[in-house]
């Protein structure tokens, strides 16, 4: 099955700068002829570019409300970071008006959470899982180790996040309900984020996604607008101030219940500290909490909100009268087998120069010997993030050396030479005639 993605590029508003290729975590972007392009092998969908392109040439492809006629059941699967989006509206009212665009019911993605913090806890309390623990939860994480930090893989949770697990509880309940076969209930993840969107095309430890799709929080947002105002508010949400608080940085962390966590947020931030946790200097830490946005969800950029006013809604909304417990009514919905991921998560190779060891060994001594040719400025202007990665463009195949502006002057420079070193030569002919006039 092709590997899909959600980050895409839109050839006709790329203005080929270099924006873009500076800020991607993993180098998964170049710029060649004038516009750019994204080696789809190293994209882990962060959304990085999207956020940081002037001119909205990157864009996040999300599925089409239209496949809610596909089914004759619809649940709607609004994460925490929803809730946010909206100024002086109770999660109540909210989840109602998702109601009346179109959804035939909702669960909550903030319920799913509660039951993997809870099953989190009892896993860090069994001592019988590598530490430190790196959360499951942000699949633009879990990428980003799949290519960078392969060593930590051990150290990803075995849990499903918990937009898999809301999915499957919303099945079980709307087919209990209905009567319908699970196979004619659609649910919906309305996401603040384009990993999401990846995850679900393309799971991540699971055999298959339970999610039939995943709108954009942008477009169901202008939705709910056009109704909340009218809606009565009667829908009782299931979720406490721990699933809430899962939209923000350190909302999962503290859900574990957990003293020696860390949590962190920012996709650079993230590598930072994984390379902490690589090197062997964070064995002391339980559990790290680990989010590819800015603020945590709330910075998704699907999101509407701005991300420092959503996350003081989220702190808001987590304190808003509820319990911080989890109810017994949200264990029982599904056991920890269940939600236990049923695949390996395996690296992946795209750092591989050959797979021949002696030709890849060849490969890079020739990065090598290159990177050590190239002025090391980093400038960007060969349309590759720095003289590294261009030197392994080269040696791939993808370069050519002269892509670097300080080479191509250096050999323009050389070739200037030639060239007047040649025009100062006669042919032997009109030579010996020269010769004889004098």
């Amino acid at each position: 099955m092709p590997y899909t993605h959600s980050v895409t590029l839109d050839k006709s508003r790329c203005r080929g700068c270099t924006n873009c290729i500076k800020h991607c975590p993993t180098e998964a972007i170049r710029v060649r002829d004038g516009k750019a392009f994204i080696l789809q092998e190293r994209c882990i969908d962060c959304g990085e570019c999207i956020r940081i392109c002037p001119y909205h040439a990157k864009i996040a492809v999300t599925d089409s409300l239209d496949m809610l006629s596909n089914f004759e059941y619809k649940v709607a699967l609004p994460a925490p970071t929803f809730y946010s989006q909206f100024k002086n509206h109770s999660i109540n009212k909210i989840l109602d008006a998702l109601r009346a665009i179109g959804f035939d019911d909702v669960f909550e993605v903030a319920a799913a959470a509660e039951i993997v913090s809870h099953y989190t806890a009892e896993m860090l309390k069994s001592g019988r899982i590598k530490k430190p623990v790196i959360s499951s939860a942000c699949p633009a994480v879990v990428r980003l180790i799949q290519i960078r930090f392969p060593s930590l893989l051990d150290n990803i949770l075995k849990l499903e996040s918990p937009m898999e697990v809301a999915a499957r509880i919303a099945k079980k309940l709307a087919s209990k309900k209905t009567g319908l076969n699970q196979k004619d209930i659609g649910v919906f993840f309305i996401s603040p984020c384009a990993a999401k969107v990846t995850s679900v095309k393309n799971p991540l430890g699971i055999s298959k996604s339970y999610v039939d799709g995943v709108f954009s929080m942008q477009d169901i947002y202008s939705k709910i607008l056009d109704v909340i105002d009218h809606v009565s508010g009667s829908y009782q949400r299931l979720s406490g101030d721990i699933g809430v608080g899962w939209a923000i940085s350190g909302g999962e962390a503290y859900g574990t219940g957990a003293e020696n966590c860390i949590f962190v947020d920012g996709i650079q931030n993230c590598i930072k500290a994984l390379e902490e946790i690589e090197l062997g200097r964070m064995d002391d830490i339980d559990f790290f909490e680990g989010l590819a946005c800015t603020g945590g969800c709330v910075g998704g950029p699907l999101a509407v909100e701005n991300c420092f006013i959503a996350k003081n809604r989220i702190k808001k909304l987590s304190r808003a009268n509820k319990p911080t417990q989890i109810s017994q009514e949200l264990l029982e919905l599904i056991n920890f087998d269940e939600i236990t991921l049923d695949k390996e998560i395996e690296k992946k190779d795209v750092m591989k120069l050959d797979s021949d060891f002696s030709e890849a060994l060849r490969k890079m001594e020739n990065i090598e010997r290159i990177y050590r040719e190239l002025p090391g400025l980093d400038c960007g202007a060969c349309g590759a993030p720095n003289c590294r990665a261009l030197a392994e463009d080269i040696v791939m195949g993808h370069a050519d050396e002269v892509d670097c502006i300080f080479k191509l002057r250096e050999r323009v420079s050389e070739l200037a030479k030639k060239v007047l070193d040649l025009s100062v030569k006669l042919p032997p002919v009109i030579k010996g005639r020269e010769e004889d006039m004098k």
